[in-house]
C-alpha cells in the first residue's frame, strides 16, 4: 500500500525541528529517483535554503535525508549540484556504445587456431586465418580475415580467449636428488659444517669477488675462501682445499638450496671425501642461522660492503689462509649457549661460556679421537702458542689494511 504525505504545512524551520523531533522512529522513502530529485528542489526552494544560517540549513539538510533515505554525503552532493547547475538532473546510464564486429564465435576460431599452431605470431596468424578463407573456402573465417594484426593481439587479451587457452598450474619446484633435505645432528660431535656464499657486490656490470663460509656447527671453527665467481669450475678446486684445512674429520656438508652447491661437481667431490650432503628444508630459515650470523658477525665485519673486483680473489684468499682462518679459530673466542629449562619446560639460551674454536675442541671428551689422521694436539698447540691473542690480531689488520691498499691501487 502507497501512502502519500503531504508536507506542505511544513513552512518554517520550528516546523521541521518539531517534525525531526517526533519522527525519529519513521522511515520514509520515495517512489523513484527523479520523485525524489524533485520534491528535494521543491524543499530547497520552499525554504530558501541558500539564504539561510547555518544552523537552519542543518535542519533543513536533515529533513530530506529522512524523507529520502539518502546519505548525508550524497544530499550534500545533490545540493551543491542545485546551487552549481540550478537543477537536479540524473545523469544518463545511456552510454554509446560501439557494435561489436568480432563476435566470440570468431574468438572462439582464432582460439582453435592458435592452440594448433601453438600461437605464432600476429602476421602468420592472420595469413593462416586468410589462407582458410580464401584457398580452403571455409565460410566462418571470413570476418577474420579483415582483422588487424594489432586488434588480433586485442582478442588474444579477451576472457573468451584465455578461458580457451590458458590453462594455470602451481609452480612446480626444481626437483634435485642431490643432497638429503634435513637438518643435521651432531649430537655435540665436531665435523658438521654449514656453508655460505657471501656476494661483494657489483659496479658497472662487473660481478665482485665471492666468500666462501664454512662453519662447523659444534665448535665454530670456520674457514673462509675466496673465488672469482660461484660456477662449478671455480668452487671445486677451492672447496677441497678449505675443506683441507680443518683438523677433525668432516662428517657432513650442510648448505641452502644454492646451485653452486648443489651440483654433481660438489657431490661428487664430497663422495670421495666421505663427506654427507644435505641441504636446507623449505619453511625452516633457521636451518642455516649459524653461518648466516657469521656472515655478518665475521666476513663483513672485516671484509665490508663495497665492491671488491673478482681479481682479487687470489690475494684475499691467501689472505685467509695466512692470517684470517688462524686469527678466528685459535684467537677469537665465540659465544657458545647454554640451555636453561625452567619449572614449565621452557627452555632459554644463555650465552656465558666464551671460548676460542680450538680450546672448545680441545675440552671435548675424547677430542684427539676427531682430529684427522696425522693431526695431533701438540701440532694445533704449536699453532696456538705462536702468537698471544693481541700480537695475531694485529697481524691479521696489518696484513688487511696492506690487501685493501691494493684494492685502491
Amino acid at each position: 500500500m502507497t501512502i502519500i504525505m503531504n508536507d506542505s504545512h511544513l513552512c518554517s524551520i520550528a516546523h521541521l525541528n518539531a517534525f525531526l523531533k517526533v519522527s525519529k522512529s519513521i522511515e520514509f522513502r520515495g517512489a523513484s529517483q527523479k520523485e525524489k530529485y524533485t520534491w528535494i528542489e521543491i524543499i530547497l526552494g520552499r525554504f530558501r535554503y541558500f539564504s539561510l544560517r547555518k544552523k537552519d540549513k542543518t535542519s533543513v539538510k536533515s529533513y530530506l535525508t529522512r524523507m529520502t533515505g539518502y546519505s548525508d554525503s550524497q544530499m550534500t552532493r545533490l545540493i551543491s549540484k542545485k546551487k552549481r547547475v540550478g537543477k537536479i538532473v540524473a545523469y544518463s546510464n545511456k552510454r554509446h556504445h560501439f557494435p561489436t564486429r568480432y563476435t566470440p564465435h570468431d574468438i572462439a576460431l582464432l582460439a582453435e587456431t592458435d592452440l594448433a599452431h601453438e600461437q605464432l605470431s600476429g602476421y602468420a596468424t592472420k595469413r593462416i586465418l586468410v589462407r582458410e578463407y580464401e584457398q580452403f573456402h571455409h565460410d566462418q573465417y571470413e570476418h577474420l580475415t579483415h582483422i588487424s594484426v594489432s586488434h588480433l593481439y586485442n582478442l588474444r587479451g579477451t576472457r573468451q580467449y584465455m578461458s580457451r587457452t590458458k590453462y594455470f598450474t602451481k609452480t612446480s619446484p626444481t626437483q634435485s636428488a642431490i643432497g638429503e633435505r634435513r637438518k643435521p645432528r651432531p649430537e655435540g660431535k665436531p665435523g658438521f659444517l654449514r656453508v655460505d656464499t657471501v656476494h661483494q657486490g657489483d659496479m658497472g656490470g662487473e660481478k665482485g669477488v665471492y666468500h666462501i663460509n664454512l662453519v662447523d656447527e659444534v665448535l665454530q671453527w670456520e674457514v673462509v675462501g675466496a673465488v672469482e665467481g660461484i660456477s662449478e669450475q671455480f668452487l671445486s678446486s677451492l672447496l677441497e682445499e678449505l675443506l683441507n684445512q680443518f683438523p677433525f674429520c668432516v662428517k657432513a656438508f650442510h648448505s641452502d638450496n644454492g646451485s653452486e652447491y648443489i651440483n654433481h661437481v660438489v657431490a661428487k667431490l664430497l663422495n670421495t671425501l666421505l663427506v654427507k650432503q644435505t641441504k636446507s628444508r623449505a619453511r625452516h630459515c633457521n636451518d642455516n642461522a649459524l653461518v648466516e650470523s657469521k656472515n655478518g658477525a665475521v666476513v663483513r665485519k672485516h671484509m665490508g660492503y663495497a665492491h671488491i673486483p673478482r681479481k682479487y680473489a687470489t690475494p684475499i684468499n691467501e689472505f685467509y689462509q695466512e692470517h684470517f682462518n688462524v686469527y678466528l679459530n685459535y684467537h677469537r673466542p665465540c659465544g657458545f649457549a647454554t640451555v636453561l629449562t625452567d619449572e614449565k619446560g621452557k627452555q632459554k639460551k644463555v650465552y656465558q661460556t666464551y671460548q676460542t674454536p680450538y680450546e672448545r675442541l680441545r675440552a671435548l671428551p675424547e677430542g684427539e679421537k676427531h682430529l684427522r689422521k696425522g693431526m695431533t694436539f701438540e701440532i694445533l698447540d704449536k699453532i696456538e702458542h705462536e702468537q698471544s691473542d693481541n700480537e695475531c690480531a694485529l697481524l691479521m689488520q696489518k696484513a688487511k689494511h696492506e690487501l685493501f691498499a691494493t684494492f685502491k691501487k
